[in-house]
């Protein structure tokens, strides 16, 4: 039987939460989903423990003591879902700016198309965003062209946050050796997940931002991609990835 389940981490997602939930259990593919919360004030777990009730064994929920950081919450949903066993891995906004539609491409490209890591990509095929401002598309964009030259990696769109991976990837990678928690997380996952030779793909989606709640950008998460992806090129010259 599949196993594949959701990470999304939250915080402060109480106008998205019980929506984005829905959304996913009306696929005709069996998912499960692990939200991640930080301990919301605005009380975003307390809607997730009542859907429990009504998604048993579906729905799952990890209530961290604070707000630590999208990395560390997606390493925390990833420990829990290779403790109980699942055979494919997602991350996911709460905001709707990622389809859940899009979660069957990713995962047929894992099935199908025999790729270890499946990226939903902004960029593979021109600029697929909607709603940003232009000076954040072309952050975003040029971001990626950065990554690449620094790193070799040939990935349109590095700091993509909608991924499906194959639990091996996961298991390999050493996930406790994860130092980045911003868009440069998304960055180290990728660029460790290539060191390792792993196959790569990316499924063409189309990026909507949110129209409900608050953007998590910050100038902080900004550079730390900007110095994390030479810091990260330096460890593996050195072999200290």
């Amino acid at each position: 039987m599949l196993k594949a389940i959701v990470v999304i981490p939250t915080y402060n997602e109480i106008e998205n939460i019980e929506s984005i939930i829905k959304a996913i259990f009306l696929l005709n593919t069996t998912f499960h989903v692990l939200i991640v919360d930080d301990n919301s004030p605005d009380g975003t777990s307390k809607c997730v423990e009542e859907l429990q009730s009504v998604f048993k064994e579906r729905l799952f929920l990890s209530v961290r003591p604070k707000k630590s950081g999208l990395g560390t919450a997606y390493v925390h949903g990833f420990k829990w879902a290779l403790s109980q066993g699942y055979d494919y891995i997602f991350e996911m906004d709460a905001d709707f700016s990622h389809n859940p539609n899009d979660l069957e491409r990713l995962l047929h490209a894992c099935q199908s198309e025999n790729a270890d890591v499946a990226i939903g990509s902004r960029y593979s095929t021109g600029v697929n965003v909607v709603n940003w401002p232009l000076s954040r598309v072309l952050m975003s964009y040029f971001a990626s062209v950065y990554v690449k030259l620094i790193t070799g990696m040939k990935i349109h769109d590095a700091t993509a946050g909608f991924i499906c991976y194959k639990k091996i990837v996961l298991e390999k990678i050493n996930l406790d050796r994860i130092k980045f928690i911003g868009y440069a997380f998304q960055i180290e996952m990728k660029y460790r997940a290539y060191v390792q030779k792993f196959k790569i793909v990316e499924v063409p989606i189309i990026f909507t931002d949110r129209t409900k709640g608050q953007s998590k950008m910050s100038g902080s998460i900004i550079r730390e991609a900007v110095f994390g992806v030479i810091l990260l090129r330096i460890r593996k010259i050195f072999n200290k990835l």
